[in-house]
């Protein structure tokens, strides 16, 4: 299994769509880092995810606004296709297994904090805790 866990800003507001009687959640994040090219300067590098969670849970949808910071984990795909121009382009798109709001700005500028229910809601999956006693162990 190949896994991707990517932690960046919404490009964009969401967009819920139904899809033979399911719901997707399609949504790009943008995660920029900073490095210093060879004479010294500083340089920015981003790059873009093409998010598509497919979920019943659909109640974080009012919270995945543009410039939300967000953790995203699942499966990585990539397509490698050429422009009108002939310019070869690959995009890198991530089937979507969790997703968490990290915090991020609201229209005012000040850190939002995240409402309780929405990270809960959002988990595809909960860890499964085990409370086993060393005397219980099958070896």
């Amino acid at each position: 299994m190949i896994k991707l866990q990517v932690i960046g800003n919404l490009g964009r507001d969401c967009v819920q769509r139904e899809v033979n009687g399911k719901n997707v959640i399609n949504f790009s994040v943008a995660h920029t880092e900073r490095y210093k090219n060879s004479s010294g300067v500083t340089q920015d590098k981003t790059i873009w995810v093409e998010c598509s969670y497919w979920t019943e849970k659909t109640g974080i949808v009012p919270y995945l606004l543009k410039g939300k910071t967000v953790y995203v984990e699942g499966t990585p795909e990539a397509d490698v296709f050429k422009k009108q121009d002939g310019e070869a382009v690959a995009t890198l798109r991530l089937r979507v297994r969790e997703i968490q709001l990290v915090g991020g700005k609201d229209t005012g500028g000040t850190t939002e904090s995240v409402p309780k229910g929405v990270t809960a809601e959002t988990r595809v999956s909960e860890p499964v805790q085990h409370e086993e006693s060393a005397d219980d162990l099958p070896f």
